[in-house]
């Protein structure tokens, strides 16, 4: 009965001229969804709990999509609203989200401080082979983790570690055998890239090499706090596929098959394509067959 009344300001807001456009409505549509979903995280969704309680769920009478989701929402103790953003409207564009959440992942970036040595990219970043250098000579993929030597002219200079599939000269990746992008790798730095060991992937019997390349990166896209990172990250996930999917469970895809599942829903989302890198990253990086060091 509260809830109906409190609705009543849609009536005034209506009246007075704030909605009284669709054009209106888009505007302000991503507003009221955000008001909505914290007020239901706050109070553990509790008007949907009123029917939709865990405790009245019989999880083995349901469909196969709910029957595999609420154990896992269950066990990670999530509420109604982590999962059903999109269950009475059509989710709005969460664009706007998104650009915030990378403004405030900049801005703790440039918060490091400068004693961090271990850090990792926030964006898609150039990579150059000296300090003053005015052409790249490589590119540096969202997340990936470099150790920091030293620091001239606003860059860092970066020692970045990874693997690089025999007779493919044109990228490294974070671990053998996983297609997680690390670094793009220009001709000048393919001749600075130092090889180290080498193994066989047992399930393909592809070899591997072991790589390091030392470069030098803009200072401001590196953070040394992995957490918000991740954040940010999983920020995204949150945004953009739980409308239609629920919170997928991370270890639900290896590392490689989850470039195929975010290339598929990538343009059913609003995601930009800086967005769905560092998406990519992040559930690759905590796919079933990573470690936890990732």
């Amino acid at each position: 009965l509260w809830t109906k009344i409190r609705a009543v300001k849609d009536i005034y807001h209506e009246a007075i001229g704030t909605l009284d456009t669709p054009e209106k409505y888009e505007a302000h549509k991503l507003r009221m969804a955000q008001t909505v979903w914290d007020e239901l995280k706050a109070n553990d969704s509790a008007t949907c709990r009123s029917c939709h309680s865990y405790a009245a769920m019989d999880i083995l009478a349901q469909r196969p999509n709910a029957r595999a989701e609420h154990p896992i929402a269950i066990k990670d103790g999530q509420t109604c609203i982590d999962c059903h953003r999109g269950v009475a409207h059509i989710m709005p564009d969460m664009s706007g989200l998104a650009a915030a959440g990378a403004s405030e992942l900049a801005q703790a970036a440039a918060q490091t401080p400068a004693s961090v040595t271990t850090r990792y990219a926030i964006a898609t970043t150039p990579l150059f082979l000296d300090a003053a250098a005015k052409t790249d000579e490589g590119t540096l993929m969202p997340s990936t983790k470099v150790e920091v030597l030293a620091n001239e002219n606003g860059r860092a200079k970066v020692q970045i570690e990874g693997w690089q599939q025999d007779g493919v000269s044109e990228v490294f990746y974070a671990a053998p055998g996983k297609r997680i992008l690390s670094v793009l790798v220009g001709d000048a730095a393919k001749k600075a890239l130092v090889t180290g060991k080498s193994e066989t992937d047992s399930a393909t019997n592809l070899t591997w090499h072991q790589v390091s390349l030392t470069a030098w990166v803009d200072e401001s896209q590196l953070i040394g706090d992995q957490g918000k990172l991740w954040q940010y990250a999983s920020t995204l996930m949150s945004n953009n596929c739980t409308g239609c999917h629920g919170l997928t469970a991370l270890d639900h895809f290896n590392a490689n098959q989850w470039i195929g599942v975010i290339k598929g829903m990538e343009s059913r989302t609003s995601l930009t394509p800086e967005q769905a890198r560092m998406l990519t990253q992040y559930v690759q990086k905590h796919a079933s067959d990573m470690s936890a060091a990732h």
